[in-house]
């Protein structure tokens, strides 16, 4: 409860920082905030061409000449939301350095800015793609609400490993390379491209140890098939984002004096 209070008080801190997040990559564009939907757009523009016929029929429970697209956009989408709150994460505290060292302030309000902000941007694109399945027709029904639940644990999974990694690397510059490297195999090895059911069974159960298999099965399920998702299947994301915001905070409080030498 202290905890939450801290953050109400520095509110204006939090939203200073989103501000100033959205000034700085967007106010010297002259696309301005378009880019947030340029970016993950020619991702999925890139991936139909080149998987749409291959992926069409392959697809169980997807029909309807939309079904990959939406397949394809609820997987890309929610993983640029996963992505960016763990790769800022875990580059909050390198980069708010000066902040730290200067301005006394509860250290969660920098996790905090890293979500609200990453949430804001994820909005933006959602709110389209939304759009996109009323007119399509495609829009799953009040099925779509079961898509919150979703998102928290997806966003507590994420922030508890960029936290617990931007602890690290402070202390060990490498850990931010090899995560970089780390996330690239992952897209790969989550079934967000392909359907995990196309794949040999003994290849199906490695990846169904992949916490983000469950979190992107879970989207793909509620927004292209139009289903209730498999909530067990969150629950190794929920119980490994809980450690790791557990840990990942209790690394900090521990050595937030040598954190802020390292700094």
């Amino acid at each position: 409860m202290d905890s939450v209070k801290a953050l109400w008080n520095y509110r204006g801190f939090i939203l200073g920082s989103v501000r100033r997040e959205f000034q700085s990559k967007y106010l010297n564009s002259l696309l301005g905030i378009a880019w947030t939907v340029i970016q993950p757009l020619s991702m999925i523009v890139v991936y139909t061409i080149i998987f749409s016929q291959i992926m069409r029929a392959k697809l169980p429970g997807v029909d309807g000449s939309f079904g990959y697209s939406i397949y394809l956009c609820a997987g890309i989408l929610a993983w640029g939301l996963f992505s960016e709150i763990a790769v800022r994460g875990q580059n909050t505290f390198l980069e708010n350095a000066n902040l730290l060292k200067k301005l006394n302030f509860p250290r969660l309000c920098l996790p905090v800015s890293v979500i609200i902000t990453a949430l804001l941007n994820f909005a933006i694109i959602f709110g389209l793609f939304t759009l996109f399945l009323l007119i399509t027709g495609n829009f799953p029904g009040w099925i779509f609400l079961t898509i919150i639940p979703v998102l928290i644990v997806q966003v507590v999974f994420a922030i508890g490993l960029g936290i617990t990694l931007g602890v690290l690397n402070i202390f060990f510059r490498d850990v931010g390379q090899a995560f970089g490297i780390l996330m690239q195999f992952l897209f790969w090895m989550t079934p967000i491209v392909y359907p995990l059911s196309i794949l040999p069974p003994r290849v199906q159960e490695l990846l169904a140890l992949n916490p983000m298999t469950g979190l992107m099965g879970a989207h793909q399920t509620i927004l292209a098939r139009g289903q209730m998702p498999d909530w067990s299947a969150l629950l190794p994301a929920l119980l490994l984002g809980l450690f790791f915001c557990y840990t990942g905070m209790r690394l900090f409080r521990k050595h937030s004096g040598e954190i802020v030498d390292e700094l």
